[in-house]
């Protein structure tokens, strides 16, 4: 049997792979959501958000955009976000033109009276050439920062959990 050959672009990861996280919530899908949908709370839950500021009036809608503050060690940016989708109590979406990610937020209630929690970050027409070159020069690669996000992202989910249960 032979060993397969070293390929190093089959050992890095793809950036603009599609991102999944999921946590079981011992609460109802209207709690979850109640508790989601908060996103003044946003950054107590991601590890990367510092804050998230509606631009403008009327809450969370579709059409709603939100500048987003990230930190990562010494390095801040903005992003642009954009609401897509509000589906009470069942799912949350928002576009980052700014890295050209879509962040997926779903509830499903189970029969036992606890919550599925998933959270998908696909990139649908790949990254943004700005956000390629920012994770490049100051995060690392795209791809390594990919697994940052993933991993921030069951930490997030844990986090919102965490809330809902306490």
């Amino acid at each position: 049997m032979t060993e397969p050959s070293h390929r190093p672009d089959r050992d890095r990861p793809a950036p603009g792979r599609e991102l999944q996280a999921e946590v079981t919530v011992a609460a109802p899908a209207e709690r979850v959501w109640q508790t989601l949908t908060d996103l003044s709370r946003m950054p107590r839950w991601s590890p990367e958000l510092v804050r998230m500021v509606p631009l403008g009036r009327g809450g969370l809608r579709v059409g709603q955009t939100y500048l987003g503050v990230n930190r990562r060690g010494a390095v801040v940016w903005p992003t642009r976000n954009v609401v897509r989708e509000v589906s009470a109590p069942r799912s949350l979406v928002w576009d980052t033109p700014t890295s050209g990610a879509r962040w997926i937020y779903r509830v499903e209630p189970a029969a036992d009276g606890t919550s599925r929690l998933s959270l998908t970050r696909p990139v649908p027409a790949g990254m943004a050439l700005g956000g390629r070159i920012f994770a490049r020069l100051f995060l690392g690669g795209a791809g390594p920062h990919s697994d940052e996000l993933e991993d921030g992202m069951r930490t997030t989910l844990q986090r919102i959990a965490s809330d809902v249960e306490g």
